[in-house]
């Protein structure tokens, strides 16, 4: 046994050989005090494609650099944020149900003005893709990860939706104006 007076850096344990168990093999062109240098690292951002001109205004030749990806790529992509566009169509189609029932006719009519409420609001969020694709993509150059943005705005459209709806509902402006006191 060591001494335990000595520093513990300087103690040494004598381990007896045991077969099959020995030094590793070096691996190729191992220098000892030099360190190895692997491949380089493959960057974190995508690159923005370039695009090549003809020499012709507004004219793009050949391909762009950046690979094609495969459409659930694309849809994985337009998916983020989805809860954003999910509880403004929650929020438009309760206070739409409380309107719709509070007319006491026939649905058919409310239930059109729904459905193309609906597609408004889905060519919100394309028109918000595309200004997002300009803009950023094109203009400043940056990387879009998400639909996160054309998700909030197409949410935010929805929301104005619902209290439009609730604006047009008469005992709930009454109740509105019972509790505000005006």
């Amino acid at each position: 046994m060591a001494d335990q007076t000595q520093p513990w850096a300087e103690r040494t344990v004598e381990v007896s050989p045991q077969p099959g168990v020995g030094v590793p093999p070096q691996r190729d062109a191992f220098r000892r005090g030099v360190a190895s240098v692997g491949r380089p690292r493959t960057p974190r951002t995508e690159q923005f494609p370039t695009v090549e001109n003809d020499g012709h205004d507004g004219v793009w030749s050949g391909d762009v650099s950046a690979p094609r990806r495969p459409l659930s790529w694309h849809l994985d992509r337009l998916r983020v944020g989805g809860e954003w566009s999910a509880a403004g169509g929650l929020f438009a189609f309760v206070c739409w149900g409380i309107w719709a029932i509070s007319g006491q006719g026939n649905l058919g009519a409310p239930l059109l003005t729904f459905v193309l409420s609906l597609l408004v609001a889905v060519g919100l969020f394309a028109l918000s893709r595309l200004l997002g694709r300009l803009i950023l993509e094109r203009q400043l150059g940056r990387v879009r990860r998400s639909a996160r943005g054309a998700h909030v705005v197409t949410a935010l459209f929805l929301v104005g939706l619902g209290v439009a709806y609730l604006q047009q509902t008469e005992w709930v402006i009454s109740a509105w104006s019972w509790v505000t006191g005006n």
